[in-house]
Formats: C-alpha cells, sequence, structure tokens
C-alpha cells in the first residue's frame, strides 16, 4: 500500500492566525474563548465563543471577492495559503496529480442566515448571486483549487464535527487509489450566527458559563456543562512518500491508520460502540503500535468525554495502559467540522516539538473520566506515534494515527 506523508501544515483558531503562533498558545494554555462580538448575544442564553480575532479576509483574496464567498471559505483560504507555502513545492509540480479534499459540519450559515432574512424583509428579487455558490460546503475546495491550481480530484466531507479527519482520510484513500500524488486537505468552520448559537442552546448542548467565558469549556471535569462553539481552519497538504523523499520534502509525518464508523444510535446522542470501532480500525490498520499520545475529542460534554474515556481504555486494554490523553477545546473551543482538521494539524506539531498539549480547566475529577488528561500544563514527551479522535452528530465517527519519520 501506498505511504503518506505529510509536508505541509497551515492553521488558524481563536488563539491564532497561523500555525506556530496557535501552537504555541495552545500548549501555553491560552484561552481564547471570550463573550460574542460577531452578533449581538444579548437575548441568547449563550453569549461566548471562541471567534478567530484580528482576521481581515481582505489579506487572504481581492477586496471586491470576499463578498462571493462565506467566512468559512475566508478562512479556509488563510489555512490553505499557509500549508501550501509551507510545503515549498516545486514550480514543476504536475498539477493534474494533485486534489483537494475539503470539509466543513455546516458551511456557510452566515450567508444562509442573512438571506434568510433579507427573503423576509425585502423580498426573493434582494437575495444575493454569490448565495448559492459562497454557501457551499464543496466551494471551499472550489476556491482553493481555483487559487492554487489543483486539477485533480476535489471532494468535499460534511460529516458534522468527524468533516475535517473525514476530509484527511478521504484524501489518504485518493492516494491509495493513485488517484492524485498529492492532495490539499482543508476544513473550516465558522457558524457563530444567531441561528448556530440559538440552535445548538436550544439543544442544550452549550456551556451557559457567560460569567466565566475562560474557564466555560472543561473538558472531562466533573463539572463541564457543554462545550463551546469555536471557528476556524487547517490545511494539510498530503503526498506519497517516495513523492516527497524524491525532491527532499520536510516531513512532518505519516498517515499510518485511519477508521471510521457509524453508531446508528442517535441522531446526536453519541455511542460507546461507534467510537471504539473507528478507533480499532485505525489502530488494526496502523499495526497496533505503541500510542504515545491520543488527542481526544473531548468535547466537554457529559456523554462524549466519558464514552471517550471508556473506548480508549477499551482499544488499549485497561487504565494502566492508556497513554496521555488531552482535549484543546478548552483552548479554541469546538471547532465542529475543522476541529478535526485543526488537531491532526496540532498533533503533528506535538510530535515535532515532542510536547503534549494541555487540558486546560480541569478542576474536579470525575470518577467516569479517570484518564491521565495532562492537566498540570504541557508536558516534554517522545512522541512517536500519535491518534486523533473526532465524532460527530448523526454517529458519524473518525480516527487517524500519525506517525513521526
Amino acid at each position: 500500500m501506498r505511504r503518506i506523508v505529510i509536508t505541509g501544515l497551515g492553521m488558524i483558531n481563536s488563539v491564532g492566525n497561523d500555525k506556530e503562533s496557535s501552537f504555541k498558545a495552545i500548549c501555553d494554555g491560552e484561552c481564547g474563548i471570550d463573550i460574542i462580538t460577531i452578533f449581538d448575544p444579548q437575548e441568547y442564553t449563550v453569549k461566548i465563543a471562541g471567534e478567530v480575532k484580528n482576521f481581515d479576509p481582505a489579506t487572504v483574496m481581492a477586496a471586491k471577492e470576499v463578498k462571493k464567498a462565506d467566512r468559512f471559505i475566508h478562512l479556509g483560504l488563510k489555512a490553505a495559503q499557509e500549508a501550501m507555502a509551507d510545503a515549498n513545492l516545486p514550480e514543476d509540480t504536475d498539477m493534474e496529480r494533485f486534489g483537494v479534499s475539503a470539509g466543513s459540519g455546516i458551511g456557510g450559515l452566515p450567508s444562509i442566515e442573512k438571506n434568510s432574512v433579507i427573503i423576509e424583509t425585502k423580498g426573493p428579487r434582494r437575495i444575493s448571486p454569490f448565495f448559492i455558490p459562497g454557501a457551499l460546503v464543496n466551494m471551499l475546495g472550489g476556491f482553493v483549487s481555483i487559487e492554487h491550481g489543483t486539477k485533480g480530484p476535489n471532494l468535499a466531507s460534511v460529516t458534522a464535527c468527524a468533516a475535517g479527519t473525514h476530509a484527511i482520510s478521504e484524501a489518504c484513500k485518493t492516494i491509495i487509489c493513485n488517484g492524485a500524488e498529492k492532495m490539499l486537505v482543508v476544513s473550516a468552520e465558522s457558524a457563530i450566527t444567531g441561528a448556530g448559537i440559538g440552535g445548538f442552546a436550544a439543544m442544550k448542548a452549550l456551556s451557559t458559563r457567560n460569567d466565566s467565558p475562560k474557564t466555560s469549556s472543561r473538558p472531562f471535569d466533573a463539572d463541564r456543562d457543554g462545550f463551546v462553539m469555536g471557528e476556524g481552519a487547517a490545511a494539510l497538504v498530503l503526498e506519497e512518500y517516495e513523492s516527497a523523499v524524491a525532491r527532499g520534502a520536510r516531513i512532518y509525518g505519516e498517515i499510518i491508520g485511519f477508521g471510521e464508523s457509524g453508531d446508528a444510535n442517535h441522531i446526536t446522542t453519541p455511542s460507546l460502540d461507534g467510537p471504539a470501532r473507528a478507533m480499532r480500525a485505525a489502530y488494526k490498520m496502523a499495526g497496533e503500535p505503541t500510542i504515545d499520545y491520543v488527542n481526544a475529542h473531548g468535547t466537554s460534554t457529559a456523554i462524549n468525554d466519558k464514552n471517550e474515556t471508556l473506548a480508549v481504555k477499551e482499544l488499549l486494554g485497561g487504565k494502566d495502559k492508556c497513554p496521555p490523553m488531552s482535549s484543546i477545546k478548552g483552548q479554541i473551543g469546538h471547532c465542529l467540522g475543522a476541529a478535526g482538521g485543526i488537531e491532526a494539524v496540532t498533533c503533528l506539531m506535538a510530535m515535532r516539538d515532542g510536547i503534549i498539549p494541555p487540558t486546560i480547566n480541569y478542576v474536579t475529577p470525575d470518577e467516569n473520566c479517570d484518564l491521565d488528561y495532562v492537566t498540570e500544563g504541557a508536558r516534554k514527551a517522545e512522541l512517536n506515534v500519535v491518534m486523533s479522535n473526532s465524532f460527530g452528530f448523526g454517529g458519524t465517527n473518525g480516527v487517524l494515527i500519525f506517525k513521526k519519520i
């Protein structure tokens, strides 16, 4: 089977507008969650989120083009530009053998909300002609492909909070099947809108700690009361191993396993069995290696954190055999469809630097969450193999395993 490596990385989220500043802030335990400014949250039960700060979309596309794309596309373009520059591809790269795999859980919700209001207040003739092409999830890959000239497969995964991870595994499958030699994976989300916050709040899925935004997302803590919405994007350049070596590329790591599964249980309540089967599939594909770190889905919701802990223990044979596991959602919130991509980039940088990002805001132990969650701050460690988990509404699960080269 063809080996697949990562040669370029990019990300943007609520604690940084590039991969290096983001990763440092995550490891330093900084929190980007605060009172919402994108819209007025006064009438909402939830008033907090992890917004990307100081980002001007005119820095990633021509000012006159900005209105043609939703904010999630703007963020995705930023991450993709960074990853492509980081990969340092030669000028003679065969772009017909270079594809794109995009991922987003919701896509252009701000545009959908805005144009729905226009219909009600001004009538259908006032709808923007850029509404549909600027809001579709696959247009993330479309805009990125046009900018970078990639002419290989142009794919999109829309699998809720597993979309970013599935976009990576879909890119892997494309390269394994010889459909491309290289793939640019980009996942992005920007759903901090009245409809987004209001909708998740109506489900009682979000934390209501409006008086303490910085401690609102608390994965694995006994007093956790829901996730906090985040926004952001990530991008990775995947290449066939021999091609990367031949051009002398810097390699961040190799993807040695991926697993996918469906819960077939409930539209929003996760099961234990589904995530466990996805982990087992990835673990088996990887050759059942010693895992040095697990980047948890760790949403700060009661059921997810408990089930994920149990699933990891089941996979590895009990508490005593489990490596450190942490969630970065306390720092940046839950970026939905972009979460898996951002966490994949974080895993690869963690291997590069030999450091495990911490789980912040852990104060009160939960008897159902009894692993080592790296709660004392970032920890130096030799990381050769890491696993990253993503689970989404509808019972869709994705797991990736990376190996240092």
